[in-house]
């Protein structure tokens, strides 16, 4: 089983506008509602691909009833996710039609108290026990402490459970010192962490810092892994136009799905870059277009080498 944590659950809403104006009154065209979080994504993408997954972090109110309303519609994902008092948090795509670009409305969460807090943790123990791999996804709801991630990555880490880190700011910081098995920053969460806008640069100062592998989104550029077996970077062979929400989180399901199947550095990454360029023309984040996915897997381009650890 593979558990994704996603401490800042959300019902993803996705309207479709002809043509973004400010200032102006829309017609929607299409409304979508999903599940929504990174690790919610990444579940969906992971269940997609047949493997089965178990999703764990913050539920509440109404907008919380919702979102386990649909993963209950979800095949091969279970919820497990923990009860609080406040409401789970909405976020809002309006994607333009005419020029393809996404502009992303995101609510704070609810506050978490130091008892739910402490019963969050608890449930997680206890779900690392079947783990095979544990993701821990996106940003920290308000009242959950700034160290959260550190503290969930030494507990899978003490479980023997490898641990996949997707935050940014603090949160990572503090998170990378606790010597995570993967991050995966993008290009900016990188260069914050590590003060360089040099990608091979900063993702050997992020190893430096705590992480054993890192595996750094560049946007068109693919995806750059940076490994104890030796470092890689994959490229896609185009630039996809559509909803890129999302694109980062089914690169996270990539690395996780060939992770438990064992595939080697190039294959992983092939696979990760495929399915963040095919989430890109899915209608909603979580999704994937399946053909353009597998038309992509053999048009990813690999180059690297292996170097001692």
């Amino acid at each position: 089983m593979i558990l994704t944590v996603t401490l800042n659950t959300a019902l993803d809403i996705t309207y479709r506008v002809r043509a973004l104006r400010p200032h102006a009154s829309h017609r929607v065209s299409e409304v979508t509602e999903r599940p929504g979080g990174k690790g919610l994504n990444v579940a969906r993408v992971l269940a997609a691909l047949g493997h089965e997954v178990t999703v764990t972090g913050f539920t509440g109110g109404a907008t919380g009833s919702e979102v386990q309303d649909l993963l209950a519609a979800t095949p091969a994902v279970v919820d497990a996710l923990v009860p609080v008092t406040g409401a789970t948090r909405r976020t809002i795509a309006v994607v333009d039609e005419l020029t393809g670009d996404t502009t992303q409305l995101n609510e704070p969460g609810p506050t978490i108290t130091p008892a739910e807090w402490s019963a969050f943790q608890e449930a997680y123990e206890d779900l690392l026990t079947s783990a095979a791999t544990v993701a821990l996804c996106g940003s920290l709801p308000p009242g959950v402490p700034v160290g959260a991630y550190a503290g969930l990555v030494r507990s899978a880490r003490a479980a023997g459970v490898p641990v996949l880190l997707d935050t940014s700011g603090e949160a990572l910081r503090r998170g990378v010192a606790a010597r995570p098995d993967i991050i995966k920053p993008n290009a900016d969460e990188l260069a914050e962490l590590t003060g360089s806008h040099e990608p091979l640069r900063a993702t050997q100062d992020a190893r430096r810092r705590g992480a054993r592998t890192v595996v750094a989104s560049l946007g068109k550029s693919g995806l750059l892994a940076v490994t104890p077996e030796g470092r890689w970077q994959a490229t896609p062979p185009a630039r996809l136009h559509g909803n890129p929400t999302g694109a980062g989180d089914a690169a996270v399901a990539g690395l996780l799905s060939g992770l438990v199947e064992h595939l080697a550095w190039p294959d992983r990454l092939t696979r990760a870059t495929a399915l963040s360029a095919a989430s890109v023309v899915a209608p909603v984040a979580g999704e994937f277009d399946r053909g353009a996915y597998e038309e992509l897997l053999g048009r990813v381009a690999v180059t690297g080498e292996v170097t001692a650890a």
